[in-house]
């Protein structure tokens, strides 16, 4: 295929992103289209600050969340290149000291395992979430935190098992995982823009802010750091540093000549190692796989592989056909976005010379819960990064409850080795819980519980109070996971000296 006719593929493309601009109240979108070493599209639409009405640009920086992952996989296979790393050699092999809950995970878990999502753990996301911790101490905390399924048993999406991973990687170059980022992929990719914190991304001169819907008005939202959990998806990137990142992929691990990581070795990260959950799940996508650090499916009869992020106000989509060697990167600025999945689909039916499937009328059917032909369309799947803390809550009865003990019997701290410490205070307006900094009010229901607002998300949750043998309060049971078969998580009431 020649150039033109390619271009040809993409007439009425930025009609379609505009409309889907408007449809989903997105604020902006940076879209690049790939062919071969070819670039066909890099182009923005909408704004990078709606503020003061800057315009998205191919230099734009957005934070990229779970497209992240890929890095770290792609690390950990320039490891195994280098005789460092072995895929399936136990993770204890190399970390003395690493430890999980079940013990059969403690001596067996490998690099594979923890790339793969096949830890057994369920997200435990507000471990991390706003944690003022470091990695090292994020690492160490994975030894408090229940298994929900038996170990690899079940893909089950992990955030802290890729920042554990990450950590392994620079461990065992002596150095940090940002540092083998930089100087094994981003040098000599010559990414010179992409940072790994949203602190460095906004000392740049092109940078696009984080945004979400609030009362139907995209309103700004302030940045989320995540740099403890960075290898599973802090890294901040554009469209021209992006463009070099999938063609990299698409020529299997060379450059310019140079084989920087062998084939052999990306050729595992791009090869289904377990099968996963999709929220695309249909006829054109019927089967979806998790390779390391990628999602693996079959996509209208072709091989595609890909890997969506979601931070507080950013989502991503990276996108590639190995055989047809074609490529798409959509970037947003926009909380909880199903742009970059809409658009990357539309560009790959396009070149695909196919019929487009309108994704966003489904997608719109799946949210409002007019379609059962799928598993509901949440960005569950490729988000490192947004915390799954939604439970199913108690009714709230109406009737104003007397307290069955005073207030002040309620405050104090409250400990989790893996979760740290929550904090409850008194407040004019009666308590509030503090946990990772974020702060969430609490109204009694009655019988020693709370339900507990986290106005961060949205959610609401109900908080129950344990009492002793003496009828103290003693313990604090908070249900924080969502995923089936998980326990409520317990903190211990510290006492008061």
């Amino acid at each position: 295929m020649n150039t033109t006719y390619l271009h040809s593929l993409l007439n009425g493309l930025d009609d379609f992103v505009e409309e889907q601009l408007q449809r989903w109240k997105g604020v902006g979108v940076a879209v690049a289209v790939i062919h071969k070493d070819e670039v066909i599209l890099q182009k923005g639409y909408g704004y990078r600050d709606l503020e003061s009405k800057l315009e998205v640009t191919p230099h734009t920086l957005f934070a990229i969340g779970s497209s992240t992952k890929a890095f770290t996989a792609s690390t950990a296979a320039l490891l195994v290149d280098q005789d460092i790393l072995k895929w399936d050699t136990p993770v204890r092999t190399y970390l003395k000291d690493f430890k999980m809950f079940d013990p059969v995970a403690t001596e067996r878990l490998t690099i594979r395992d923890m790339l793969c999502h096949r830890s057994g753990l369920p997200r435990h996301e507000m471990v991390w979430y706003n944690s003022s911790r470091s990695r090292e101490e994020l690492v160490n905390a994975l030894q408090y935190l229940e298994p929900n399924e038996d170990f690899r048993n079940k893909w089950q999406y992990q955030n802290l098992m890729y920042m554990a991973a990450g950590y392994l990687v620079g461990q065992l170059k002596g150095t940090s995982w940002e540092n083998v980022v930089q100087e094994s992929l981003f040098n000599p990719l010559g990414m010179n823009s992409s940072v790994f914190s949203v602190d460095e991304m906004q000392n740049q001169p092109d940078f696009a802010f984080p945004y979400m819907d609030q009362n139907g008005e995209n309103t700004r939202i302030p940045f989320r750091k995540i740099d403890a959990v960075g290898p599973a998806g802090s890294i901040n990137s554009n469209l021209v540093d992006m463009i070099a990142w999938v063609q990299f992929q698409l020529n299997q691990g060379q450059l310019g000549g140079n084989q920087l990581i062998s084939k052999e070795q990306l050729a595992v990260t791009h090869s289904p190692q377990m099968a996963s959950d999709s929220p695309f799940r249909s006829k054109e996508l019927p089967v979806s796989t998790y390779g390391l650090g990628w999602m693996i499916d079959s996509y209208r009869g072709h091989a595609m592989i890909h890997h969506g992020g979601a931070i507080d106000g950013f989502a991503s989509q990276v996108a590639f056909l190995p055989e047809e060697q074609i490529g798409v990167v959509v970037l947003c600025n926009t909380n909880g976005s199903i742009l970059p999945y809409t658009i990357s689909f539309n560009v790959i039916d396009r070149f695909l010379e196919l019929e487009p499937v309108d994704w966003s009328g489904r997608l719109a059917k799946l949210m409002t819960g007019e379609s059962t032909d799928s598993e509901e369309a949440t960005d569950t799947i490729e988000t490192p990064t947004t915390p799954e803390t939604t439970v199913e809550e108690k009714p709230v009865e109406t009737q104003v409850h007397p307290h069955d003990r005073p207030l002040s019997a309620y405050a104090g701290s409250y400990s989790h080795p893996g979760y740290g410490e929550i904090v409850i205070q008194q407040s004019n307006d009666g308590l509030q819980a503090t946990l990772n900094a974020i702060e969430m009010p609490m109204e009694y229901t009655g019988n020693d519980t709370f339900s507990v607002e986290f106005i961060l998300f949205g959610l609401k949750i109900t908080f129950t109070f344990k009492t002793d043998e003496q009828d103290t309060i003693s313990s604090l049971s908070i249900p924080l996971l969502l995923e089936p078969g998980t326990n409520p998580i317990e903190f211990i009431k510290t006492p008061t000296v």
